[in-house]
């Protein structure tokens, strides 16, 4: 079962950071919303592998599709969405997700009839310039460091809170992890966002097996509040580094969303 999980795991992030590299508003939701089916075909693969006695973990084996334009991104998630098929077996699960596939597979086929849809893609090109920001060097650089951090932190934090959620059987817990996954999940894309306007969109890390497997929930919860705490601080600098008056504010809206983040995760102690 894990193979099925892997390889679920890599294409809700090949269609996730898709959506990220993709500027065309209408493609980039619709591949978004696509992501978020796939994750709950990896919350649905996980818990019928726990039913089933087995067990799985995050192991990956990826590349991003860091192409130069949008057909070349979208050829390369259609002949992976193809290649899963034969991993999935014979289930109700197996045949609703094929179900879903197939017609992201469709709708992918839509996108690439149409020539006018094949735009450039600047997400990979290192350039790290801002277009319709008057960002300095200084405020890039720290731009910078904060979404390769924070990107990958909120990629970790989704999986973690998503590996607990489907061990716990306290009310409580399983929906403080709901709020929280939900949570990292609009951060990660809002920084995902970021990176791909700044050329230097790349997959978080891997995640190693100590990340996510947790032992000690009270610690695991000081030691997450600590973090939340220095995110708050990051943002709160970030904010008053960038002489940009949306981008400030985006960050301290930011910041106050880290601060629910701890009063969430304190209702699990």
């Amino acid at each position: 079962m894990n193979k099925i999980y892997q390889k679920k795991h890599e294409l809700w992030l090949s269609i996730t950071f898709a959506s990220f590299a993709i500027s065309d508003e209408e493609i980039k939701s619709r591949l978004y919303d696509f992501a978020q089916i796939a994750f709950r075909h990896m919350k649905w693969i996980g818990t019928d592998t726990l039913t089933n006695g087995d067990d799985y973990n995050y192991d990956r084996d990826m590349t991003l599709y860091k192409k130069e334009n949008v057909f070349e991104i979208l050829e390369a998630l259609v002949s992976e969405v193809e290649s899963i098929q034969s991993v999935y077996g014979s289930s109700v699960l197996a045949d609703r997700i094929k179900t879903d596939d197939t017609y992201l597979l469709e709708y992918l086929t839509q996108i690439l009839r149409r020539e006018s849809n094949n735009k450039p893609v600047t997400a990979f090109n290192m350039k790290r310039e801002w277009l319709d920001k008057n960002l300095e060097r200084d405020q890039i650089d720290a731009l910078t460091l904060f979404l390769f951090e924070e990107s990958y932190k909120e990629y970790e934090l989704i999986l973690v809170y998503a590996y607990m959620q489907a061990r716990t059987e306290n009310v409580i817990q399983y929906n403080v992890f709901s709020d929280l996954i939900d949570e990292s999940h609009f951060h990660l894309k809002s920084f995902g966002d970021m990176m791909a306007k700044l050329g230097i969109l790349a997959l978080p890390r891997e995640l190693h097996e100590m990340t996510y497997v947790v032992k000690d929930l009270k610690q695991f919860v000081t030691d997450g509040i600590a973090e939340e705490e220095a995110a708050k601080v990051m943002c709160k600098e970030l904010s008053e580094a960038i002489k940009d008056e949306e981008l400030s504010k985006f960050f301290d809206f930011i910041n106050y969303q880290e601060s629910y983040h701890i009063e969430l995760m304190r209702k699990l102690l």
